[in-house]
Parts: C-alpha cells; structure tokens; sequence
C-alpha cells in the first residue's frame, strides 16, 4: 500500500487527464506521453493504480 501521506503527488485532475491521454486520445504521441508521465511521477503504472484505488477509496 502507497503512503500517500509522505509522498507528494500531482493533482488528481491532473492524474485523471494523464489516464485519459494514454487511454482514450487515440494519438499515439499522445498516449505515450500520459504514460510517460505517470511513470515519472509514480515510478509505475501499478503504483499510479493503486494511488488511483486508495483515492476512490476515500
């Protein structure tokens, strides 16, 4: 489980628009980009899901 408590992460909207870009622009560069993003913030996709989950949780 993340300690999101510690860590700083970017704005949900933000996480959300980054999501959005990698599954649903349809621009390659595009997607690649969200990606690429959640990744340099999370240090993985799995972990920006599990933020994502904690999140919804609340």
């Amino acid at each position: 489980m993340l300690d999101s408590s510690n860590q700083k992460y970017p704005p949900l909207p933000l996480i959300q628009t980054w999501i959005w870009m990698m599954t649903q622009s349809g621009t390659p560069e595009i997607q690649e980009k969200g990606q690429s993003n959640l990744i340099a913030s999370f240090g993985s996709l799995a972990k920006a899901n599990e933020y994502l989950m904690e999140q919804n949780q609340k």
